[in-house]
């Protein structure tokens, strides 16, 4: 699977980044992917060249690329309870920092970029993130409409900036939440701002998950969720991107 490291320039400065996409030549649709808090490593790579092998060029930029190259933090091999206390405390304030007017200025030259890739055909792309990379993704589409077809996201806090936020979002949307994150009651709040935003959605609670159940480089990992991740996000690109 071809793979590249690139350099995005931003209205901030160079974000490096991560791109995969099929082995055969030819234009494909364009998949921006937002990273967990722990950003690109090993895990985020393979998910990528994973999505990329069904047909897709997936660019995975370095969110915090502000601070420095990926990785910003010395990352284990395997972040386990043990270890996650001491790394998240050292990310917390590069999250923190990372304001809505910074993820709006970044998307803007995410997705000029991703566009412009000879690799990308002519037409909408899609958007997907995982843990704070689904609230990025979600920022991302509410502010593109015109250019973003579909949004996924999993594990992450969709609803944080408001029903009126979600309003703006055109895209079809598959939100897959922890079981440990969303309460019913919260999810049926949620769903009532999609009703309202009249998008095409599915909006569903992962069973037995907790946050970061996608990441299998983490305690919180869960492989039956993860291929329902596939089963759900393949089918929406599917539906949703145009194929030269």
């Amino acid at each position: 699977m071809p793979t590249k490291t690139l350099q995005i320039p931003t209205a901030d400065g160079q974000a490096d980044a991560f791109a995969a996409f099929p082995e055969h030549d030819g234009q494909h649709p364009g998949v921006l992917m937002y990273t967990d808090g722990f950003g690109i490593r090993p895990v985020l790579r393979e998910m990528a060249r994973e999505l990329a092998g069904h047909g897709y060029y997936v660019l995975v930029p370095h969110l915090f690329y502000r601070h420095g190259p990926a990785p910003v933090t010395e990352l284990p091999e395997h972040i386990g309870e043990e270890a996650r206390p001491a790394v998240l405390a050292r990310l917390m304030p590069l999250i923190e920092a990372h304001t809505a007017d910074r993820v709006l200025r970044d998307a803007d030259a995410y997705l000029r970029f991703l566009t412009a890739q000879p690799e990308v055909g002519a037409g909408p792309v899609a958007v997907t993130g995982y843990c704070i990379g689904g609230l990025l993704a979600t920022r991302t589409a509410a502010a593109h409409p015109g250019r973003i077809a579909a949004l996924a996201a999993f594990h992450g806090p969709v609803g944080a900036d408001g029903p009126g936020s979600l309003s703006r979002i055109t895209a079809e949307i598959h939100f897959g939440h922890a079981e440990s994150d969303v309460t019913p009651e919260a999810l049926g709040e949620l769903d009532k701002a999609l009703d309202a935003a009249g998008v095409g959605y599915t909006s569903e609670i992962y069973p037995g998950t907790v946050h970061g159940f996608t990441m299998s480089d983490t305690d919180a990992f869960d492989p039956a969720a993860l291929r329902l991740h596939w089963d759900r996000l393949l089918p929406l690109l599917g539906r949703t991107l145009t194929r030269s």
